[in-house]
């Protein structure tokens, strides 16, 4: 089930500390090896006043705890260009931080 874009919206401007404003979405499919690791809707939202960047790229997915999800608002920055981009990264920090 796919997170309304107001929760996404919330939860960009928390993790932030900024106003933003939903652009558009983005549908996503990235592979490895063939296999495809992770397939959704990124959103994209334009940030106000944030310090160092005017686009942020969000999407959430349910965690193992039932009833929870875990949002992921990655800023659109350096190597970070696009929502594929977003993903990407994302899916490489948490593979780092389980290590």
């Amino acid at each position: 089930m796919e997170t309304p874009i107001k929760e996404l919206k919330k939860a960009v401007q928390n993790m932030h500390a900024c106003k933003a404003k939903w652009q558009e979405s983005v549908p996503v499919k990235e592979t490895f090896q063939g296999q495809i690791i992770w397939e959704g809707i990124v959103q994209v939202f334009k940030l106000i006043d944030h310090p160092s960047t005017n686009k942020c790229y969000a999407w959430s997915y349910l965690i193992d705890d039932p009833g929870k999800t875990k949002f992921i608002a990655v800023l659109h920055e350096g190597p970070i260009d696009s929502p594929k981009a977003a993903v990407k990264a994302s899916i490489i920090s948490e593979y780092h931080n389980k290590k």
